[in-house]
């Protein structure tokens, strides 16, 4: 119990709980999908690229106020591909809100959503727009 306390990221290390950072691009087509509501609807498909490679699909809801700036949308997407080299796929959950063009955004791994290589995954990500591109920075450990 004593070196446990004496050492916490040595056994950190070894259950995996380290929080590691990876960063890269991704392009994303988004066509509408027709309902006859007055929230919108989106199919998503993703690639990704840099460290966290392959594809994801999904899908968005979102509604834009009648007060410019004013908006929200929520998503969830499948990502199957590679992490650093580690085959598998998780899921994805995004919830974006907008009030009066103060933007913030979430998106976390789905607990427990992890398979094959990926299996016990969980964390978040950051998306950045600049220019019109998509960048990503994911924030994860392994349980």
């Amino acid at each position: 119990m004593c070196l446990q306390l004496l050492l916490p990221q040595a056994f950190a290390k070894e259950s995996g709980n380290i929080m590691h950072s990876v960063t890269g691009s991704f392009d994303v087509k988004i066509s509408p999908a027709e309902d006859e509501t007055s929230v919108g609807r989106m199919i998503l498909d993703k690639s990704y690229s840099g460290a966290l490679s392959g594809k994801a699909k999904g899908q968005m809801l979102s509604h834009r106020t009648e007060v410019q700036g004013s908006a929200a949308y929520v998503a969830l997407e499948h990502f199957e591909g590679e992490l650093k080299g580690k085959k598998g796929s998780f899921s994805l959950v995004h919830k974006g809100l907008m009030d009066k063009g103060v933007s913030s955004l979430q998106v976390n791994i789905v607990a427990d959503s992890g398979t094959k290589e990926l299996l016990g995954i969980s964390g978040n990500m950051e998306i950045k727009i600049e220019d019109g591109k998509h960048f990503y920075v994911l924030n994860y450990q392994f349980d």
